[in-house]
């Protein structure tokens, strides 16, 4: 395969993307529309998708923008359904949007609890439900779960973040041996700390913390996730599913 040949190997291929109004799902649209890919862009408004889509466009892309509140499960299964018809296929679909509603358990909520388990965990299964009776019709397709390294260890204030994050690695390994004999693969990529809006209000202290925990001794970025995930999605990919793949500097080894 040559340079202009890896540099495209999207082309063709439809994807959505959900939380793509900024950080890492923003990064991971402009990545796969640069890879060839048509986008399909989900977040819960238009105007925050603005950014997004314009960058898509500016480096030459397709980009399609759809409004939906992922933890309502009708209005977000209609979207994806909406981006289907629009794009006319659906052949790759990366599984980003997430909140977090940190507290320690004694002082946790059980509002708290629901709204991560809605968001990050049954959002991931009306996704891949929906995407699962589209690819399967089509005999292939990638699934691509955005996780975090919190599902794998864990972390103090976080049991319902961690919870829906461990969830949605085994919902990624079930899948991948439902939807294998179609030639869809599912896979899960966990980051470790990431600059984000959500890391971006971390107080001195914590940060220091944090990078006292990675032997690469930076936070990562968005960057740093969107290039798996384009590897993931594409042709070189095609025998690996139902895998985590730590994207963490070093914390999980």
């Amino acid at each position: 395969m040559t340079s202009e040949e890896v540099s495209m190997e999207l082309q063709g291929q439809k994807a959505l993307i959900t939380g793509a109004s900024r950080g890492i799902g923003a990064a991971i649209a402009l990545e796969l529309a640069k890879g060839g890919a048509e986008v399909a862009l989900l977040a819960r408004s238009l105007e925050g998708l603005e950014g997004s889509a314009a960058a898509i466009r500016e480096a030459g892309g397709t980009a399609h923008c759809f409004a939906a509140d992922v933890g309502d499960g009708v209005q977000f299964e209609a979207a994806i359904g909406q981006a289907h018809k629009q794009m006319g296929r659906l052949d790759i679909l990366v599984n980003n949007a997430g909140i977090t509603r940190d507290r320690l358990i004694i002082q946790m909520k059980d509002d708290d609890w629901d709204q991560v388990m809605q968001v990050n965990l049954r959002s991931a299964f009306v996704a891949c439900k929906a995407a699962a009776k589209i690819m399967l019709r089509q005999k292939s397709g990638r699934i691509i779960q955005i996780s975090s390294v919190i599902g794998v260890i864990g972390n103090a204030g976080q049991s319902n973040y961690a919870a829906s994050k461990a969830g949605t690695i085994g919902l990624v390994k079930s899948l991948a041996k439902e939807l294998a004999s179609r030639s869809i693969t599912v896979n899960a990529v966990a980051p470790g700390y990431v600059e984000t809006d959500m890391t971006s209000v971390l107080p001195d202290k914590v940060r220091e913390q944090i990078l006292s925990q990675i032997p690469l001794g930076r936070i990562g970025a968005a960057g740093d996730i969107a290039p798996l995930v384009r590897f993931l999605a594409g042709p070189g990919s095609s025998y690996i599913t139902g895998q985590v793949f730590h994207v963490d500097g070093g914390m999980v080894t």
